[in-house]
């Protein structure tokens, strides 16, 4: 198994400042994240805003999540809609010195299995970065199968599967990850996104935790973490719990980008109206809605 690939990555917001990249707060953002002991930061996720930057954006961005960073691994989203595109920002991540790349397989024709295992057999082939397969329907609207997993994972520089949301109980996480875990060779480690499920996934077996809400509030993701791979189920699961209002609101307001953003907002790491049109955020009730929760939660 890659060490590399385990614990926590948090997902940091690329926050924009009318409609450039403001690079100040992402470079507080990335610092925040090292300081509070996160395992690793993947800069342009999804939670980064990725797919909206221009190629000399996202190469500053690796550049300076990196710079800044200290001795927390750096991993740079790579996903774009052609090869040729994908493989200019492998070039820029290597350049920055990132420690791996993350790769979606984004879409605006509708994409085969042969399509995907295509993108990933020539980018592992360009590369001695370590890839992470990023599985994220909701984003990226291609749905992997467990063969899928099974023939990029022989693939070598794979080194870890970004999987969605796994079952809520016990003993249905379980198996859902033992499946996955028998179908991928040791060195490939299993990372669960989706925050709400988060305890779950790492607490039936999963590796590591892409997370958005550690990108933003590191501390509470942190504790999650790390309880888990210490052991420690049960105060993984109920200090989750104690999030759900958070989670609620992630399922709530249209996903989780809007709700870091205006959490972001409200916490002043990021300026008014910060993601990248057309996204244009929460309104004035949602917002106060996001507040009420922090300060319920001793968050805000």
């Amino acid at each position: 198994m890659n060490s590399l690939f385990t614990g926590l990555s948090a997902f940091p917001l690329t926050p924009l400042h009318h409609d450039v990249v403001d690079e100040a707060a992402f470079v507080h953002l990335v610092q925040h994240l090292a300081s509070a002991g996160v395992d690793s930061i993947t800069a342009l996720g999804s939670t980064g805003s990725y797919a909206y930057l221009t190629s000399e954006e996202r190469a500053r961005v690796a550049r300076l999540a990196v710079e800044h960073a200290g001795d927390t691994p750096v991993f740079v989203g790579v996903g774009a809609l052609r090869t040729a595109h994908v493989l200019t920002h492998v070039e820029s991540a290597e350049a920055a010195g990132a420690a791996g790349v993350l790769l979606a397989p984004m879409s605006y024709q509708p994409l085969t299995d042969d399509d995907v295992f295509e993108l990933f057999r020539t980018v592992t082939e360009r590369t001695d970065l370590p890839v992470i397969v990023y599985d994220n329907p909701g984003t990226t609207h291609f749905t992997f199968t467990t063969e899928l997993y099974t023939r990029i994972a022989q693939l070598a520089g794979v080194a870890s599967i970004k999987i969605p949301a796994c079952p809520a109980d016990p003993g249905q996480a379980r198996e859902h990850v033992a499946a996955i875990r028998s179908a991928l060779p040791n060195h490939v480690t299993i990372g669960i996104s989706g925050d709400a499920s988060a305890a779950a996934g790492l607490n039936a077996g999963c590796d590591a935790w892409y997370s958005v809400i550690g990108g933003t509030l590191p501390h509470p993701a942190v504790a999650i973490a790390r309880a888990a791979r210490e052991g420690r189920a049960d105060e993984a699961r109920t200090t989750s719990e104690r999030l759900a209002p958070l989670w609620g609101l992630f399922a709530e307001l249209g996903g989780s980008l809007r709700v870091v953003a205006a959490i972001a907002e409200h916490l002043g790491l990021a300026s008014a109206q910060c993601l990248p049109l057309p996204i244009q955020g929460l309104t004035s009730t949602q917002r106060a809605r996001v507040i009420d929760v922090l300060d319920e939660l001793g968050l805000g």
